[in-house]
């Protein structure tokens, strides 16, 4: 997120400055020497999970305004700018995921200082407690995140298939051909009923029928299994990577390897890197020894497989 200008600040200011009342997402304090740690904690988690629920890029905590008729009589809450900056990591250290301040902001309106502490919603299915608890607002007042809130950001987690989201920039232009085309076939290997009718459908068809695209538009499912390798950058900030390494008897590191988009050819070449060792044992009777491998190959396919899960930051 870009940083806000001085003027986008003072902007920001006179428009909540100029709300009928306080919300759920803005407080003022006066704050004018100190304001108690505990309860800059207590206002970050109401004010970050307030956000999520009304669905706001963020919350604010303002000291050096008064909070009944919003009139600016300034704040010397941590003057020493080194200090000031030191609430993110104090912040940061008793909630949720070290979730903090987007920014402390420090203004001046005709020298009087004013703090814009600038609160992220929380994320999508995590409720941020502080200290252990969980906050929230009920209408001005700060009060216990109620169960109902707490369930109701919890099950943004279920509700939103981040690897079903459509990404509008990106075309079939940028899926890799050999990877589409390995797509089809273990299709029509899973569903031998549709083969004959898949080697007649054109590639937007069949990735709607494979449902990695939507009416045509490619999904980050396409790009993590079928992307070109230069087309990750759609999934930014997400990364997608497959990485090999290979470790002595002692543990130490000593070669690896990293493979990106399309998931779908890497894991082929990830399981070529795996050395699957033979195995000879003589069965009673027989001179003559059986090889078998240390593992099965579907096993490791599996494996292989099921570390590709879609995660982001």
């Amino acid at each position: 997120m870009a940083s806000m200008t001085e003027q986008e600040l003072l902007n920001k200011l006179n428009e909540l400055r100029g709300l009928d009342a306080e919300t759920e997402v803005c407080e003022f304090k006066e704050a004018k020497n100190n304001f108690d740690f505990s309860k800059i904690g207590k206002y970050f988690s109401a004010l970050s999970n307030e956000a999520n629920l009304k669905g706001k890029p963020c919350a604010w905590l303002i000291f050096g305004v008064k909070d009944r008729d919003r009139t600016i009589v300034g704040s010397r809450f941590r003057q020493n700018r080194k200090h000031l900056d030191s609430l993110k990591g104090e912040i940061a250290n008793k909630t949720t995921k070290r979730i903090t301040f987007i920014e402390v902001h420090e203004i001046y309106l005709e020298k009087v200082r004013v703090l814009m502490l600038e609160v992220p919603p929380a994320p999508k299915g995590i409720p941020i407690a502080f200290d252990g608890h969980y906050y929230g607002r009920d209408g001005e007042e700060l009060s216990p995140l109620n169960l109902e809130k707490i369930e109701r950001i919890r099950a943004q987690a279920v509700a939103e298939d981040w690897s079903a989201a459509v990404v509008h920039a990106a075309t079939i232009g940028d899926l890799d051909p050999e990877a589409v085309a390995k797509a089809r076939e273990n299709y029509k290997n899973k569903f031998p009923e549709q083969a004959k009718d898949a080697e007649h459908w054109d590639d937007t068809t069949f990735l709607n029928k494979a449902k990695v695209a939507i009416k045509g538009k490619i999904t980050r499912a396409a790009i993590l299994l079928l992307g070109k390798n230069e087309s990750e950058h759609f999934i930014s900030p997400a990364e997608s990577k497959i990485r090999w390494l290979l470790k002595d008897a002692e543990g130490n590191d000593k070669d690896y390897h990293i493979e990106s988009c399309p998931l779908l050819l890497a894991v082929d070449k990830i399981y070529a890197k795996i050395r699957n060792l033979k195995y000879r044992y003589l069965k009673d009777g027989t001179l003559f020894p059986d090889e078998v491998d240390q593992y099965e190959p579907f096993v490791i396919r599996e494996a292989i497989n099921n570390c590709i899960e879609p995660t982001h930051k």
